[in-house]
C-alpha cells in the first residue's frame, strides 16, 4: 500500500504497549490517554481527522463509534477508521472499509498481532468483486461514490456488472464482471466525462502550469475547472503538477497544488529544452524565461509521456496535460 499517515489512541497499558508495536510495524503516530493530561476524545478525534489517513483505536468499538460519529462527512473524504481489542484479538473496519483502507488495515493489523480481521462489507463477506476496493488499488478516482451502491448490488443479487475501459486490463474478469466496449455499461474507466452509471477516473494526467507572478490560487482554480470543461475530462484524473523553476516560491501556486494534494515538480529552463515533442512557442515566454513554452514542456517532462491537449491560455495563466503511464489489473490481491 502507499505509505499513510496513521494515529493511534490507547486507553491502557496493555492497549499502549500493543499501539506501539503496530506504529513501529506500520508507522504513524502513537498516544495513549494516561499519559495525556487533560485529554479530551472529541478534540483528539478532531484533530486526528483532518491530520491523518487512517485512525485506530486500540480499545472497544463502542468508543470508536462515539468518537468519529460527528466528524463523519461521506466514504470519499472520511479517513479509515479501525478498532482493535488491546489484547489483540479483534480488529474491525468501523469506517471507510474500501476506498479509506479500513479494510486492508485491519488485515494488516491482523498479521502483526494474531488477531482476526472482522471485515463485515458484504461483497468482501461474500468473496466477491467489490468495484470500489478495486478502483483505490488501480489508483483510480471514484468521480461519485454513490454510484458504487448500484453497481455492488448487481454482484450481490448474481447479475453481471458490465466494465468499459480505455485501457486494458491485465488478468481474468473476476467473478460477475465482463468487459464491454459497447453503450451499455455499468462502469466506464475513463479521464473523459461520461454520464450514466459510475465513473473511474484514472490519476493518470499531469498538469503543466504556467503563470504571472503573484497569481492567486482562485485564478489558477478557475483556469483549470475552464480547461477540464472545455476538453471534458474528470478533474480527478490529474495526480501531479509541474512547472518552470521561477515559479517554484509562487504562493498561490503552491496553495493550489496544496489544495488539490499534488506534488509540485520544478525544472530549470535548460531541463524543459530538452523535453521532447512538438510544443506551442512563445516568443515573450522565451525572453522572459528562457525557454518557448513552460506548461507544454513541463507537464510531458513530469509525465514521461506525451501531450493530451494543448496550452489552455487565459487571465495570465496557461495549462496543459499530458499523460502518465498507467495500468490496470484484476490481478490486484495476488500482486
Amino acid at each position: 500500500m502507499n505509505p499513510r499517515r496513521i494515529a493511534y489512541l490507547s486507553f491502557t497499558d496493555r492497549g499502549d504497549a500493543l499501539a506501539e508495536r503496530l506504529r513501529a510495524a506500520l508507522g504513524g503516530t502513537a498516544s495513549c490517554t494516561r499519559r495525556m493530561e487533560f485529554f479530551s476524545l472529541s478534540r483528539w478525534t478532531a484533530e486526528a481527522f483532518c491530520d491523518y489517513d487512517a485512525l485506530v483505536f486500540v480499545g472497544a468499538v463502542g468508543i470508536a463509534v462515539r468518537a468519529v460519529a460527528p466528524y463523519l462527512k461521506n466514504k470519499a473524504e472520511d479517513p479509515a477508521v479501525v478498532a482493535v481489542d488491546e489484547c489483540g484479538r479483534f480488529a474491525v473496519p468501523v469506517v471507510s472499509g474500501h476506498l479509506g483502507g479500513a479494510n486492508d488495515l485491519a488485515r494488516e493489523i491482523a498479521a502483526i498481532c494474531g488477531a482476526v480481521a472482522v471485515i463485515t462489507t458484504a461483497t468482501d463477506a461474500n468473496g466477491l468483486f467489490a468495484v470500489d476496493e478495486w478502483a483505490k488499488h488501480q489508483n483510480c478516482a471514484v468521480t461519485d461514490p454513490r454510484g458504487i451502491k448500484a453497481v455492488s448490488a448487481k454482484i450481490l443479487a448474481g447479475q453481471t456488472v458490465r466494465v468499459r475501459s480505455e485501457w486494458p486490463i491485465e488478468g481474468p474478469c473476476p467473478e460477475g464482471v465482463t468487459l464491454t466496449d459497447g453503450p451499455d455499461w455499468d462502469v466506464w474507466v475513463d479521464v473523459r466525462r461520461h454520464s450514466g452509471g459510475l465513473c473511474l477516473a484514472p490519476k493518470a494526467l499531469v498538469l503543466g502550469v504556467g503563470c504571472r507572478k503573484g497569481t492567486s490560487r482562485e485564478v489558477l482554480e478557475i483556469a483549470f475547472r475552464e480547461m477540464c470543461a472545455e476538453q471534458d475530462l474528470w478533474p480527478e484524473a490529474v495526480c501531479a503538477a509541474a512547472t518552470i523553476d521561477l515559479k517554484a516560491e509562487e504562493l498561490g501556486l503552491l496553495d493550489f497544488c496544496a489544495g488539490h494534494g499534488w506534488p509540485l515538480t520544478c525544472y530549470s529552463a535548460e531541463e524543459l529544452c530538452q523535453a521532447e515533442g512538438t510544443f506551442t512557442a512563445s516568443a515573450f515566454v522565451e525572453r522572459t524565461t528562457g525557454v518557448d513554452n513552460v506548461c507544454e514542456r513541463s507537464a510531458v517532462l513530469a509525465a514521461g509521456g506525451p501531450l493530451l491537449t494543448g496550452k489552455h491560455a487565459g487571465n495570465g495563466v496557461t495549462m496543459a496535460l499530458a499523460w502518465r503511464p498507467f495500468r490496470l489489473d484484476w490481478r490486484w490481491k495476488d500482486a
